[in-house]
């Protein structure tokens, strides 16, 4: 992962931390989003998604980087209302890295 991007997921982090532990209600989306609760942040995250394969088919880059720019921020609201970090998630990037696909999907079967 770039420096950029390691910086821009840290800043995201820290900004959905602060909103959630605010619990800025209608103020903030983040707070508002989760006070609704996991399953709605997790619907949200589904549609960012279905919003990114239609944009990656059928849309120009910049559309596509909107809806991934969408997709993970949403995914950083679940991952902050979970309690887990983008570290959790480059720890098991790290953990997988040099592991064939194929290899690693197997093994998750089992």
């Amino acid at each position: 992962m770039s420096k950029a991007m390691g910086e821009a997921l840290g800043r995201l982090e820290a900004v959905i931390d602060d909103r959630l532990a605010a619990g800025e209600g209608e103020a903030s989306y983040v707070a508002s989003l989760a006070a609704k609760g996991r399953a709605k942040i997790a619907q949200k995250l589904g549609e960012e998604a279905v919003e990114t394969v239609i944009a990656a088919v059928g849309e120009d880059d910049p559309a596509l980087i909107g809806e991934a720019t969408d997709l993970i921020f949403h995914l950083s609201i679940l991952l902050a209302e979970r309690g887990l970090s983008w570290d959790r998630v480059a720890a098991e990037l790290d953990r997988r890295h040099g592991t064939s696909g194929h290899a690693e999907k197997a093994a998750r079967q089992q």
